[in-house]
């Protein structure tokens, strides 16, 4: 229950009247990573009209400001350079530049895919980071501070050291310093400890960054701001080490490392065959033919679509109020199969409502109503009685001759009314006896999760602070913290889909157990745990942490060691939190979720926040990340699928010295139709497919032996095309430039290009599955660009097809044999089928 303080010494800080001046009070609680806050003795104390402009700008140029190191997204010269620079980037560049030496413009065609590669990363990047930063700067969370004798609303990023800072109801501290001012000022310092009660603050305690008002107001002079403040201090020992594991961004980076030391072997492997094989034609057919199997080898899309894939599954997230700060933290969410929840501000809004007035006896109902009503009507009313005044409407004929205001202290307050006696407003602990009948029925509304209070009469007069005598109890007061509407809902989902939910609150293990059940857990007595009676080994919590489902009073270190016993069990974990108390959790969770609403400390080390605190946009965050798991597994199979095909073909020539099968210009095109093309529309097509472990493992368990077929595929038509088409003597080996001229010798390409094509676009069939009209169209719109460019004339010259038709039909007919081949291996292969999307 929230507290409010009747304080004499406390002063309206609208005022200019000086307050009582005191030592400061040194808050000694240790923060979760263990650090406690030192006292504040730097800083001068703000005049009564705070810093004028002139003092500071003197403080933003010394660098005296209220910013961290934090961005929600990279810098564009970062963006651009990732985009660029990179290894594959480089390879083809290197390739690109031999090809334009040559002066075979035609073939340098996978030059200009580059570039477009590459700029499509960075506009969409870019884009993403616009939008990002935006929704960022939107909700940066702004103070009111006084300058220059007026008080002004600045973004709390502006706040230097010594402003004088204005605390009111609802506001978040925005740094550190010691209370100069306060009226009725209550800060809820759960972020730090954990604990939800409020704390009454006297001229000269300390207040902390992070921390919340919920009643009252006040002022204070800023000591600590930015990276000095408390609660971003926290942050940043938090922040240090994190990293958000993608098994995708994992398992992409190793399959880069292998087929980078495939180009390794392969590169020297194909100039020496083509030289053994073409070498009498010149160092620039050499080049060329050479190009076009390395070409192959480079998956050039491959990191572009995945990073694509991550950017527009967060901007689109952001339209649903989700801010994503780390990419794969978007993937994470698909995988995590244990959620754990702290109660307050998750299951609960945080805020407490009146639910019941209980009569005891036969008191009337409506006068009970009446001098509640007259109780809330405070104008320093505190949380409790906020809510009290929502559902009792104070009479207008009661008038308060006294008061005793509520602190945390008593735990009571009290009024006296004209013609009306003194009526109590307390704890029934306090305000019963010991073997009063009127414990149990409190005892059993509290087992519900209600927090109740006891509505008391008496006819004598308030004395001091004292508490009255003769209390004649009159009936109950029932709050009950507000559940999120849409908590059960989203609970009910989480479940549908195998996901196990636990909740970790500091708040009583009874109390949190009666919200759970109150939104759908089903929460047996024997899976309660109230963490006092445990440590914090983590090997101890491990088979504790698999049967308990309500973990209550825990402590911020036993936060943290619960999530990682669970991870030590095997668990990816998300950890949802609003408090700096939550923020080492979230850190070490596999996917940490921050409110939006909540402490700046705990946003800076979250994956994911939810701007407008609503729980129930999980869901989407997970069909966000099942789409991208299984989309960019589709697009993996395919860009692998054509390097272990171009690594085939490439020791195929060696073996039998042959020329390479393509030139460069082929393998653009079978690359642009068959997967370039169709792989962005795949990558960011829907896709429900619940997570399936073993990324990697399945994208070779199938593009290996779909490549190697294709491989084969392609070098079985290239030999059978040479031996009847392109066996002529001026299509030999060593002829001479004039086979370039010649339809005739471009027959063995186009067969090889031809029945590549076929078992290619069976290749993109089998991993569209399930068709859908979307997917039909689009593999129909790239069978029709392919077909175009072997019967256009301008396109024939351009690629050098020429194609009879006893040459179409026999290159069908291996391509089809390749298909049928492909179809068996997806069959056959584990999990294929049932890793299919939708």
């Amino acid at each position: 229950m929230s507290n409010q303080p009747g304080s004499p010494d406390s002063v309206d800080p609208g005022t200019e009247r000086p307050a009582r001046s005191g030592p400061a009070t040194v808050d000694t609680r240790p923060a979760p990573d263990g650090t406690r806050p030192e006292p504040l003795t730097d800083g001068a104390p703000a005049p009564a009209g705070g810093l004028t402009s002139a003092q500071v700008a003197e403080r933003v140029a010394q660098g005296r400001v209220n910013v961290t190191d934090a961005a929600s997204s990279r810098p564009l010269w970062t963006i651009v350079r990732t985009n660029v620079f990179t290894r594959f980037n480089a390879i083809l560049g290197c390739l690109f530049v031999l090809i334009l030496i040559t002066g075979s413009l035609a073939d340098g065609l996978f030059g200009v895919v580059l570039v477009v590669n590459s700029l499509i990363g960075i506009v969409q990047e870019y884009l993403a980071k616009r939008k990002l930063d935006r929704l960022a700067l939107l909700n940066a969370p702004t103070t009111r501070v006084v300058r220059d004798g007026r008080i002004a609303e600045i973004a709390t990023a502006e706040v230097v050291q010594d402003d004088l800072i204005e605390l009111r109801t609802g506001d978040q501290v925005p740094a550190d310093g010691a209370l100069g001012q306060v009226a009725g000022l209550e800060i809820n310092e759960s972020n730090l400890t954990g604990e939800s009660d409020a704390v009454p603050k006297q001229v000269g305690d300390q207040v902390l960054s992070g921390t919340v008002v919920v009643a009252g107001s006040g002022r204070f002079t800023a000591v600590a701001v930015g990276d000095d403040a408390y609660a971003n201090r926290i942050a940043a020992e938090a922040k240090k080490f994190t990293r958000t594991h993608s098994e995708i961004q994992s398992s992409v980076n190793k399959l880069l490392k292998y087929i980078t030391w495939v180009i390794v072997v392969a590169l020297p492997l194909q100039i020496w065959s083509q030289t053994r094989a073409i070498g009498d034609e010149g160092w620039r057919e050499v080049v060329i033919r050479s190009t076009g199997g390395l070409v192959g080898l480079v998956p050039e899309g491959l990191v572009l679509l995945t990073s694509v894939a991550f950017l527009l599954a967060a901007v689109q997230l952001t339209r649903q109020q989700v801010l994503v700060q780390e990419l794969p933290a978007v993937e994470g969410l698909a995988r995590v199969d244990v959620v754990c929840l702290d109660k307050t501000g998750t299951l609960t809004v945080g805020d407490i409502v009146f639910e019941d007035l209980l009569p005891l006896d036969a008191y009337d109902l409506d006068d009970l109503r009446a001098a509640l009503g007259a109780m809330a009507d405070d104008p320093n009313a505190n949380g409790t009685l906020l809510a009290c005044a929502a559902a009792a409407r104070p009479p207008a004929d009661w008038v308060r001759r006294d008061n005793i205001a509520f602190n945390s202290a008593r735990k009571w307050s009290a009024a006296t009314f004209t013609g009306r006696g003194t009526w109590v407003l307390g704890a029934p602990d306090v305000l019963l006896t010991a073997d009063s009948p009127i414990r149990d029925r409190v005892h059993e509304l509290a087992g519900t999760g209600r927090r109740v209070l006891l509505l008391s009469h008496t006819d004598e007069l308030l004395h001091g602070q004292e508490l009255p005598g003769a209390l004649v109890h009159r009936g109950l007061v029932v709050l009950t913290e507000q559940v999120r509407p849409d908590a059960e809902e989203t609970l009910r989902y989480f479940a549908e889909q195998g996901v196990a939910i636990k909740i970790i609150s500091g708040d009583n293990p009874t109390t949190v157990a009666a919200i759970a059940r109150r939104v759908g857990l089903d929460v047996p007595d024997d899976a309660v745990v109230d963490a006092r009676t445990i440590g914090e080994d983590i090997e101890q919590l491990r088979p504790l942490v698999e049967r308990t489902t309500v973990f209550g009073r825990v402590s911020p270190e036993q936060k943290r060691a619960l999530v990682n016993a669970l991870q030590r069990n095997g668990h990816v974990a998300a950890m949802t939190g609003d408090g700096v108390n939550d923020a080492l959790a979230l850190k070490d969770a596999d996917i940490g979720v921050a409110m939006g609403n909540g402490a700046q400390a705990t946003k800076a080390v979250a994956q994911l926040v939810l701007l407008d605190g609503k729980f129930s946009h999980l869901p989407s965050v997970l069909a966000e990340g099942r789409r991208v798991i299984g989309n960019v597994e589709r697009v993996a199979n395919l860009f692998v699928a054509k390097n272990v095909m171009s690594l085939i073909a490439i020791v195929s020539a060696a073996l039998f010295a042959t020329p390479f099968p393509f030139l460069p210009r082929h393998l653009t095109l079978v690359s642009a139709v068959t997967i370039g093309i169709p792989a962005f529309f795949l990558a960011l097509g829907p896709n429900k497919r619940r997570y399936l472990p073993g990324f990697l493992a399945r994208v070779l368990r199938f593009a290996v032996p779909a490549g190697a077929v294709a491989g084969l595929v392609v070098f079985a038509s290239y030999l059978w095309a040479r031996s009847s088409h392109g066996g002529i003597p001026g299509c030999a080996p060593g002829a001479g430039a004039a086979t370039s001229e010649n339809p005739v010798c471009w027959q063995p390409s186009t067969a090889a290009t031809i029945s590549l094509l076929v078992t290619a676009f069976w290749i993109l069939i089998v991993l569209a599955r399930p068709f859908r009209m979307w997917k039909a169209v689009l593999v129909g719109a790239m069978i029709g660009l392919a077909v175009l460019a072997f019967v256009l004339p301008i396109a024939q010259t351009f690629f050098e097809f020429s194609t009879p038709t006893d040459l179409l039909w026999q290159s069908l007919l291996v391509g089809a044999c390749g298909a049928a081949a492909v179809e068996l291996i997806y069959r056959l292969s584990p999990g294929m089928r049932q890793a299919g999307g939708r």
